[in-house]
């Protein structure tokens, strides 16, 4: 019982506004067979004329009775009359009012939004849309790199709606949640709830369903910064301190941060991007003179993040590119472009 009782209850969940279309058409189809059933049975009738009784019947269209029926059989030709027409009456109430009230479009909306999903591979999981949230995903759609945000609040998920933002309704703490969001096919994962214990079970769960993911956390505290590296966060940001720095360095050093801001924000024709270097790019294994980097693309780099980890600040003509490098660069729009195809190994350099 208790098993049956949990069936229903995932189909309702699987199905929602169309369950109950659902629940009509079973109630049909059992009134159909059981039409067959008590012609064949009680009647003697052999399949086809049973069959072809039962349509006509259900579908009151008039025409006269197959065979004799006894008393019994017409009172039985009676209740499949009734039981077909309620059937009918049942769907097409459901259906309207499911149409009326906007609940099919929606249902409709959300299976097309999940196949979407379904059909990502390397995406970005934002957990979250609030003020810290919201930055981060407008961040990574002007970058053009596709998103998935997951959000439990209704106007916020009405104004993901609107503005067209692939999202999941639920609980991030949730495995089935993230699950739906792709988070073993996803490139990276944020966390950015207001609840610090929700972002450190967020980042464990996440960490355990894809080992591979790239986790950046939120931490309003720094003693909670040691339990999601613990829990297996890559990178903790507290935005508060960094939007205090951001104000104390607007004011002591306020050329340096606006070109920072430039660079970050692509402004003015200035663009700051990292670039790792394939095995098929024709830049590894040479240094920084012989990859002729500045001249050919006009570009600066400012650092080279090696494959252990770490980072040659300013590096001079003798730093060596290997495969995996990251390269830290400054420089047009144009010059990135192009240095991205080298790197990647479509290009020459």
């Amino acid at each position: 019982m208790l098993m049956t009782r949990a069936a229903i209850l995932r189909l309702k969940t699987k199905y929602g506004p169309l369950w109950q279309l659902f629940v009509g058409f079973v109630f049909l189809i059992i009134v159909f067979w059981g039409g067959i059933s008590f012609y064949m049975l009680h009647e003697g009738w052999n399949w086809l004329d049973s069959f072809y009784m039962v349509v006509i019947t259900l579908a009151t269209v008039g025409y006269t009775e197959v065979n004799p029926l006894s008393p019994v059989g017409r009172l039985g030709t009676a209740f499949l009359i009734l039981g077909g027409v309620s059937s009918f009456l049942y769907i097409a109430g459901n259906f309207t009012q499911l149409v009326a009230e906007g609940q099919l479009h929606h249902y409709l909306g959300k299976r097309r939004i999940k196949r979407m999903i379904d059909s990502l591979s390397g995406h970005f999981i934002v957990c979250g849309y609030g003020r810290i949230g919201n930055v981060v995903a407008d961040q990574i759609i002007r970058e053009g790199h596709p998103l998935v945000v997951i959000e439990k609040e209704p106007e916020i998920l009405a104004k993901l709606q609107e503005l067209g933002i692939l999202h999941i309704s639920g609980d991030a703490t949730s495995d089935e949640v993230l699950e739906a969001a792709g988070i073993k096919r996803a490139r990276s994962l944020i966390t950015a709830l207001t609840q610090e214990a929700a972002n450190v079970y967020v980042t464990l769960t996440a960490r355990q369903l894809n080992p591979d993911l790239v986790i950046v956390a939120r931490a309003d505290t720094t003693s909670n910064i040691a339990r999601l590296e613990r829990a297996g966060a890559d990178r903790v940001v507290m935005p508060h301190v960094i939007g205090g720095i951001r104000m104390a360095q607007s004011v002591l050093r306020p050329s340096v941060t606006n070109l920072m801001e430039m660079a970050m924000r692509g402004n003015m024709e200035l663009q700051m991007e990292e670039h790792t270097v394939s095995e098929l790019s024709e830049l590894a294994g040479k240094n920084l003179m012989q990859s002729n980097i500045r001249p050919r693309f006009n570009l600066i780099i400012i650092g080279i993040k090696k494959l252990d980890g770490e980072m040659l600040f300013n590096p001079g003509p003798d730093a060596v590119i290997n495969v995996g490098d990251t390269l830290v660069t400054v420089g047009r729009p144009d010059g990135m472009k192009r240095l991205r195809e080298v790197c990647m190994g479509n290009g020459t350099a």
